[in-house]
């Protein structure tokens, strides 16, 4: 019988036997393989929590407890589990569910995630809001290693453990691995405490046992794990340690986690899984299945050879090349170092290459420290984890006036991450920061000259660029740069000037064709061109300026408060991001549904002026 098929939500998995959940772990795993594959997502951290996901349904009476998964690109057990089997068909895809835990999604859901190190906080939340209104549901955050390496975990935990009467359980899912290899303190206190001799000899003496022993031997290496850590970090916090226990075994985990619902007081549970669990190939490379588009479960990733490089792709070589050129370059990533294209950089310069974790904050604050130094860091970060060290970006460097250059990925939409993931918001939360320079490259080559041109700016500057592919333009290998703040007329045209930033070049020149209209390629959104703008507005009736970004603040923002400082009055169209969070769904449906294609953008402008088609 396919025991699956008969789970619409966690109050049918608890009326299974004990002995049926191996056999539902398997069907769930090969249902996630089979799954992932045709939709793409996160396959071999999902791999590494089935487990754990059923032993916390079977335990524990969801919804009504609480359930946090921290980021959250480890819940598609947990989503099957709740009755979105079906809608897995639709992950991420428009109109369909997320990749993420979602609380308008399901009552399962009990906290959105997708950023990391949020999950005891909101725990804690929860369980201090069961105490106020006398209520007896359980909290429990599901943390990884690599989500524990960020400072907002340890606040959380340090705030808990005064707290003697909550019923709230931290799970650290220990599987050495966040996306990037894990690295710092934290990691390596726990690798010792899993390498120690003690533990392992504790571990293993069950197989050297007849087996009507080997209950008794299980028994003891339950003992023996707890005579190896007595003190251990988490207990100095406040909270009861228990582990660390294999995260696959169904008959560690449950009774683990019934004794633990017994308990009063922090609870704090260390499982150790693997990520890609049962999928040889993602076992075997557990970063390149991390996250994935299609493919074959038999053949697993194929490579793609392409022509054309990625925007990752062409900082990465610039990273490499700048690097060879000056001593004084040091590259930063918070835990990115495959997802924003540092690995060339790190195999070539392992001494200037720093990786500080899931840790956002540190790494802007690591970077002013170097530049006081004299150092030129580069801070390689994702646009919408940036925000996570906004004061540290505006009092630690822009204050300070420190040359740190900011290459940020993924700006702009990103498709299927969805909302949590998007960096639509950059240009307006940098803009308004004094002495920062903000450029958007049209293409490869121009984000290699902009990269360039931050790097020998004396103070804070930033390229956003966006994920995937550019136009195909060809990257020229010297270090070329852009005059500050000059942009470039594109095309001559008659009454309308489009004003295009980064990406949205492409589309405007689309639509000046058919408008017969002046576009000029932007490129710095700070500062921008006085010059060539009031220009343009002597000689055109109405600008429509075009960005992907947030209309509100953003980069058209800046353009009409130029005009009114300049006593300019003309007719100015915000054409962007609206003043909403974008679902989930292929950028191409997405720029097509907030009129950012070129059709769009022509459909637009000819509805607002209409004189002027």
């Amino acid at each position: 019988m396919n025991l699956l098929s008969t789970i619409n939500d966690p109050s049918d998995l608890r009326k299974l036997q004990r002995p049926q959940l191996d056999q539902l772990a398997r069907e769930l795993r090969d249902f996630i393989i089979l799954s992932v594959s045709r939709t793409g997502g996160h396959l071999s951290s999902n791999l590494g929590t089935i487990e754990l996901a059923i032993a916390l349904h079977y335990v524990f009476n969801t919804p009504v407890d609480r359930l946090v998964w921290d980021v959250g690109h480890q819940s598609y057990p947990h989503k099957i589990l709740t009755g979105r089997r079906e809608q897995m068909k639709t992950l991420r895809q428009l109109n369909g569910i997320s990749g993420f835990p979602k609380r308008d999604e399901s009552e399962y859901d009990a906290f959105g995630t997708a950023h990391s190190s949020t999950s005891i906080s909101a725990a804690l939340g929860m369980a201090i809001a069961a105490r106020l209104k006398d209520e007896k549901y359980h909290s429990i955050a599901i943390i990884g290693d690599g989500a524990m390496t960020g400072g907002m975990a340890f606040e959380a935990l340090n705030n808990a453990g005064v707290y003697d009467d909550l019923r709230m359980l931290v799970i650290l899912n220990d599987n050495d691995m966040s996306i990037s290899p894990p690295v710092g303190a934290l990691n390596r206190y726990l690798a010792r405490l899993m390498s120690g001799k003690f533990y392992a000899a504790a571990r293993n003496v069950g197989k050297m046992l007849p087996a009507p022993m080997q209950e008794i031997a299980r028994r003891f290496e339950e003992h023996a794990k707890g005579m190896i850590v007595p003190a251990t970090m988490f207990e100095e916090f406040g909270f009861n340690y228990i582990g660390p226990i294999d995260g696959h075994d169904l008959d560690s985990l449950i009774p683990t986690l019934q004794n633990l619902k017994q308990l009063d007081g922090p609870q704090f549970l260390h499982v150790v899984t693997k990520k890609g669990q049962g999928y040889k190939l993602a076992e075997a490379d557990p970063v390149l299945y991390h996250g994935l588009g299609k493919f074959s479960p038999e053949e697993g990733i194929k490579p793609v050879v392409s022509s054309r490089p990625t925007y990752t792709e062409v900082f990465g070589q610039w990273l490499c090349d700048a690097a060879m050129a000056d001593s004084r370059l040091i590259g930063i990533t918070p835990a990115m170092r495959e997802g924003s294209g540092m690995v060339p950089f790190a195999e070539q310069f392992p001494d200037r290459f720093f990786d500080v974790g899931i840790a956002e904050q540190h790494a802007v604050t690591f970077a002013a420290g170097l530049a006081c130094e004299g150092f030129k860091p580069v801070v390689a970060i994702y646009s919408t984890f940036l925000q996570r060290a906004y004061d540290q970006l505006i009092h630690d460097v822009a204050l300070q006036n420190l040359d740190v250059t900011f290459a940020l990925d993924r700006a702009g939409l990103v498709g299927a991450d969805g909302a949590t993931h998007a960096g639509n918001y950059d240009m307006a939360y940098l803009r308004c920061i004094p002495n920062m320079v903000i450029m958007a490259p049209a293409d490869e080559n121009e984000a290699r000259q902009m990269l360039s041109t931050a790097f020998h700016y004396h103070g804070p500057a930033a390229v956003r660029y966006p994920r995937g592919q550019g136009p195909g333009t060809a990257v020229a290998e010297d270090f070329l740069t852009i005059p500050l703040g000059k942009a470039e007329k594109r095309r001559t045209g008659k009454q309308i000037a489009i004003l295009a930033f980064g990406t949205m070049l492409t589309p405007a020149l689309e639509a000046a064709e058919i408008l017969d209209a002046t576009v000029i390629n932007m490129r710095f959104v700070k500062p921008l061109d006085k010059e060539i703008l009031l220009e343009a507005a002597k000689s055109h009736a109405a600008f429509v300026t075009i960005e992907e970004g947030a209309i509100a603040g953003g980069a058209g923002a800046a353009i009409t408060e130029l005009l009114a400082e300049a006593g300019i009055t003309i007719p100015v169209l915000l054409l962007g991001l609206p003043d909403e969070f974008i679902d989930h769904g292929e950028v191409g449906q997405l720029l097509s549904m907030h009129k950012l294609d070129a059709q769009g953008i022509v459909d637009t402008i000819r509805q607002r002026f209409p004189k002027e088609k």
